[in-house]
């Protein structure tokens, strides 16, 4: 199991569209890197000035991370991403 640390968060990556709208398919090399994730696991937070500063979201949101953030890693055969709190800018509802 990955547990990330401070405010980092482990993002597993929802796949490319490999169709557009008009049912037009895509080669790998086409394909947009996907922005939006499922959040599978959190730090507890920072500490800034001894102060505890709670993370903003949680396992299970879908989130929108900023385009090129993040370190990719495969951990039992599965890809994920580690983003900073930071590099996540909304939550998807």
């Amino acid at each position: 199991m990955i547990k990330p640390l401070e405010d980092r968060v482990l993002l597993k990556m929802k796949d490319a569209e490999e169709t557009t709208k008009s049912g037009i398919i895509l080669s790998s090399g086409s394909q947009e890197k996907p922005q939006i994730a499922e959040v599978i696991a959190a730090g507890p937070g920072r500490t800034e000035d001894g102060k505890k500063i709670e993370m903003s979201i949680k396992v299970g949101d879908k989130v929108i991370t900023s385009k090129y953030s993040g370190t990719e890693i495969k951990y039992e055969g599965e890809e994920y991403i580690i983003v900073k709190e930071s590099d996540i800018l909304a939550i998807v509802e």
